[in-house]
């Protein structure tokens, strides 16, 4: 039995960065899937955290159904404890797919550019309470990725940290804020009415935190999984031992991450072939002002491109070769990796001819603009990627396929 588990569906490249921090730090843990929730897991073998990292809340509640929303209710009624980030934060809010531990609801956005904000905020901290680590002090750099928002319903749920100014890394869609002189965004809006300074975050909730039952939940939009965000891993590593009820440890940061240099355990020709396939395609979009490396393991893309689920898939499969081949991970391989492959060629094909329309569409839209046909590239990338927020097209074919040997071989490691 492990006293941490993940829920490791509709996680994508978020479920990556919390196994990797707990591994990291030697922190025991289990992934566990929506339907063993659905069986009766949390009732037989209880731990006593569940953590639900980042991703499409619906599509994880879609992963549990019914009958694992309500087991994991039970869970936390009982005395569990709930740690949700982003889309896991948006799991546990009140809607009729979500876990409606709290009666807070997610916010709509009135500026569709407001959900596009990405890299470190400062947060002010309510350092009374025993969740949130005395050596922060009163406020700390924290990241947000593309982060919800919470709309405040009543006073039984208590913001840990609020927003206030951002950081020297922050962005908005992909405009790097601390490139531009000051007061760039203040003459855009006073001359095209368009709100873009992210001022409207200041003091609202950030995480938040609430009893349901004998148990409780935190909520956060914070990153605090973030690899090598010192401040942020401090939290993070607070939060696992006090929803545990065990004394808080010391721990070092989460290690830096940087892709392309993972080490190569599982030396395997098709999945060597996927990792130049996926790298091929994002220098296709580097090399066409597109795609751009925000850091080590996080890629940047104009407003529009379809970069995170690039970025997706590029670091299940550094992961993947990270790991030493399990027997079970093998044979799953071998069933799909003709499959995966055939797709991937497909993939391969249609997103390098998605890229360069765009990047073709970016050269006409002021020379000759009648000649883009916005419709066909909107229907070029909904059939490799689906319609946002969900992950669908043939980019959900090889997605599913790089997460299922990913929980396989993880566990495998347990």
């Amino acid at each position: 039995m492990s006293s941490i588990y993940i829920l490791w569906d509709e996680s994508h490249f978020w479920g990556l960065l919390i196994r990797r921090a707990l591994s990291s730090w030697q922190i025991d843990h289990r992934l566990v899937r929506g339907h063993e929730i659905a069986q009766g897991l949390l009732a037989s073998n209880p731990p006593k955290l569940l953590i639900v990292p980042g991703g499409w809340a619906r599509g994880k509640a879609r992963s549990l159904g019914e009958s694992g929303i309500s087991a994991i209710k039970r869970f936390v009624a009982q005395g569990g404890s709930y740690l949700g980030f982003c889309g896991g934060a948006g799991l546990g809010l009140s809607s009729k797919e979500g876990l409606s531990l709290t009666s807070w609801k997610r916010k709509g956005f009135d500026n569709r550019l407001h959900h596009f904000l990405s890299g470190h905020i400062n947060v002010s901290l309510k350092i009374e309470h025993p969740l949130v680590p005395e050596s922060l002090g009163e406020s700390a750099l924290l990241p947000v990725w593309w982060p919800g928002q919470f709309a405040p319903a009543d006073d039984k749920t208590e913001a840990l940290g609020r927003y206030h100014t951002p950081g020297p890394d922050f962005w908005v869609a992909d405009l790097c804020l601390s490139a531009l002189p000051e007061g760039t965004l203040s003459d855009w809006e006073n001359l095209y009415g368009i709100k873009l300074l992210p001022d409207f975050l200041e003091s609202r909730p950030a995480i938040v935190h609430g009893n349901y039952g004998k148990g409780s939940y935190v909520l956060s939009y914070l990153h605090l999984e973030t690899p090598a965000s010192h401040q942020a891993n401090r939290w993070l590593s607070h939060l696992l031992d006090r929803l545990r009820n065990i004394s808080p440890v010391k721990r070092k940061n989460v290690p830096a991450w940087e892709l392309s240099t993972t080490p190569v355990n599982w030396p395997d020709e098709n999945l060597y072939k996927a990792k130049r396939t996926i790298e091929k395609i994002i220098a296709t979009g580097e090399n066409n002002f597109l795609l751009f490396w925000r850091n080590p393991w996080l890629l940047g893309w104009r407003r529009g491109i379809p970069g995170a689920a690039l970025n997706s898939l590029y670091a299940l499969i550094c992961e993947i070769m990270s790991c030493e081949p399990h027997p079970e991970a093998i044979m799953y391989w071998n069933r799909k990796q003709d499959e995966f492959c055939s797709v991937l060629k497909l993939f391969d094909e249609g997103v390098t001819g998605y890229l360069l329309s765009e990047r073709f569409a970016m050269t006409m839209q002021n020379l000759a603009p009648e000649s883009v046909f916005p419709r066909g590239i909107k229907e070029q990338r909904n059939a490799l990627f689906g319609p946002p927020p969900g992950a669908g097209g043939i980019h959900a074919r090889l997605q599913h396929i790089l997460e299922e040997l990913a929980y396989i071989t993880f566990s495998a490691e347990q």
